[in-house]
């Protein structure tokens, strides 16, 4: 296929794009919500348009020569350009653009969903759009405005709004709490109860495991009478609330069920995994009142007891 006033089309430099910084399709087509195949289509389309292969295979591993580097570093600038100059126009038309947030599935559904209508009923005029997901998007590439994020202070940046910090610690049903024949006083009880269980097979999230909390805890060598494993924590907390074992709680994330007694939290020692969650704002979008007003607000529901 030639390409047209000297040009590759864009929705292929998009994928592209994607692919070199990842050096990998498949999560490029995580990325942009494509399979791994749609991926290799588009490339092999663009690699025909321009007449070049922009790809070397390398020990199942995929790298770019240094004029394919210099061509990727034109098109992330130009893809970069393109986003700043469509919200531009949509501003300058009259059209109300969105404040666009990114966060995790866990902290939206279980933290700032429930609270959300606290910021758009004091701000009606702003349209507001969540982003769900475990994967770290670069705000200024995805068009995004404040991302709420979770981890280390050393990752959040210098920039970044704590909001507040995490406690780990088990959390249940009471009617678990009122079984007699299954105990909860100590935490040695939890060999008569199921563990829901955070299924993280690369063990990216230790803190989230109840290996970690046993062994905090000095009874490692606990067997339970069961465990059911879940991909998501939004999953397991439900599962709690409708008594099919206990789970480790986060502090801020069951707050509100912890209050209005849904959870109880049957011992009193804690975990504190030197993590917290953090606002951070997208530079273009730091001088944009809705953005300052969204953050204010989230620091005044943080600071909440």
């Amino acid at each position: 296929m030639s390409i047209r006033n000297g040009l590759p089309a864009l929705d292929l430099l998009v994928g592209f794009e994607s692919a070199a910084r990842h050096l990998s399709f498949t999560k490029a087509g995580d990325e942009l919500y494509l399979t791994q195949s749609a991926v290799s289509r588009q490339i092999k389309e663009l690699e025909d348009q321009l007449g070049v292969a922009l790809f070397e295979r390398r020990n199942r591993a995929l790298a770019l020569n240094e004029a394919v580097q210099q061509f990727y570093a034109a098109a992330a600038q130009v893809l970069t350009t393109m986003r700043a100059a469509t919200d531009r126009l949509r501003t300058s038309s009259g059209k109300r653009r969105p404040l666009s947030v990114t966060t995790t599935n866990s902290f939206a559904a279980l933290w700032l969903i429930p609270r959300l209508s606290g910021f758009t009923e004091a701000h009606p005029e702003v349209d507001v759009r969540i982003t769900a997901q475990t994967r770290v998007q670069d705000l200024e590439r995805d068009g995004l405005d404040v991302a709420l994020r979770h981890g280390p202070a050393s990752l959040a940046g210098p920039n970044a709004t704590r909001l507040f910090g995490e406690k780990v610690f088990p959390v249940c049903s009471p009617k678990l709490m009122r079984d007699k024949k299954r105990p909860l006083r100590e935490p040695g009880d939890l060999k008569y109860h199921c563990l829901l269980q955070y299924d993280d097979p690369d063990g990216r999230h230790p803190w989230l495991h109840w290996k970690t909390w046993l062994e905090v805890e000095r009874i490692a060598d606990l067997r339970p009478a069961g465990t059911l494993s879940f991909s998501g924590y939004e999953q397991i907390i439900p599962a709690a609330l409708a008594g099919h074992g206990v789970a480790l709680g986060r502090s801020p994330l069951v707050k509100d069920l912890l209050s209005s007694k849904e959870l109880v939290a049957p011992f009193t020692t804690t975990a504190d995994p030197a993590r917290a969650y953090f606002a951070i704002v997208a530079k273009n979008a730091a001088a944009r009142p809705e953005v300052a007003a969204f953050v204010d607000w989230l620091k005044r529901e943080a600071a909440k007891r």
